[in-house]
């Protein structure tokens, strides 16, 4: 029977993880506290466990090898579980317990939570663990219980709850509007428009629905993140397809005004998502509450 290798030391791995998430081994050191020294012995060390080179020198600097990639990348999922199983004992041990929940980054920063709050004042006893995901995953490996997700109902693995459809407006900043004169929708089409590469075709079916000249809908800046590109709205570069949900703000104090009323088509549209085979209570008790918030953004 062959012989299991012998696993390397947590801080022998953690020097790794660190080095290769900087490229750097002065930056690796810097984050952990020790010397750079100490992180290239540590990362000899694992090299010698494991019997291949992780990194290549090139230059000055260091760059991962194709053993070094994969091992990176393997490793930094597991020492986010490992930590993630370090909190559920640790909650655990106080009585309460952790519901780990992945959220699209500014659906989270800009929606969930300002409205937070609400959900740990009702469940005092549940501890959160979020992280930001933008593509389905498997939820069990990654020990996530809920998921929000944009998108058609077809994450395999995973229960999906809908949440809500996406309802966009055409919106700029005042200053921008009256730059370039726009008063109707029509006026748009020349205009700047700023573009998400999630959501390639989302001027294109704005304009047809406005029975609108849609040539120019695919030019403008690019964006991968709604973030990004509110930002980028608010600085006047462009007119900008946005959630109403994501804005709620700045159409309420006027930095963002919208050009035209009418949403674009969506077929795609918010779930929740969930693993197969049923739900903690926690779990259950986080999704009723997203529900329940749904009727007021609808409002909007």
């Amino acid at each position: 029977m062959a012989q299991t290798p012998p696993l390397p030391s947590l801080p022998v791995l953690r020097s790794f993880e660190a080095a290769a998430r900087h490229q750097s081994f002065t930056m690796a050191a810097e984050e952990l506290g020790l010397t750079q020294g100490a992180i290239s012995r540590q990362v000899r060390e694992l090299e010698e466990l494991i019997g291949a080179r992780l990194f290549a020198r090139v230059g000055r600097s260091v760059q991962l090898t194709p053993a070094g990639r994969g091992f990176a990348r393997d490793l930094g999922g597991d020492l986010a579980r490992l930590r993630q199983s370090v909190s559920r004992a640790v909650a655990a041990g106080d009585g309460g317990s952790i519901l780990s929940v992945a959220v699209l980054p500014t659906f989270g920063s800009r929606w969930l939570m300002p409205r937070l709050p609400d959900f740990c004042a009702r469940h005092p006893d549940i501890q959160l663990s979020f992280s930001s995901r933008g593509e389905p995953f498997d939820l069990q490996e990654a020990r996530c219980d809920v998921a929000i997700h944009f998108g058609r109902a077809d994450w395999p693995g995973a229960q999906l709850t809908p949440l809500c459809p996406e309802n966009l407006r055409a919106v700029a900043a005042p200053a921008f509007i009256e730059r370039h004169g726009i008063q109707r929708p029509a006026d748009l089409c020349r205009a700047p428009l700023l573009q998400l590469s999630s959501r390639p075709d989302a001027w294109a079916g704005f304009l047809a629905a406005q029975a609108q000249d849609a040539t120019r809908a695919g030019t403008g800046m690019l964006f991968d993140q709604f973030s990004l590109m509110i930002s980028a709205a608010l600085q006047g570069l462009g007119a900008a397809l946005l959630p109403v949900y994501l804005i709620e703000d700045e159409l309420s104090q006027g930095s963002l005004c919208a050009v035209a009323a009418v949403g674009s088509p969506q077929e795609a549209s918010y779930h929740i998502a969930t693993p197969l085979g049923g739900t903690s209570r926690e779990a259950a008790s986080f999704v009723s509450w997203l529900r329940r918030q749904v009727p007021r953004r609808r409002a909007a």
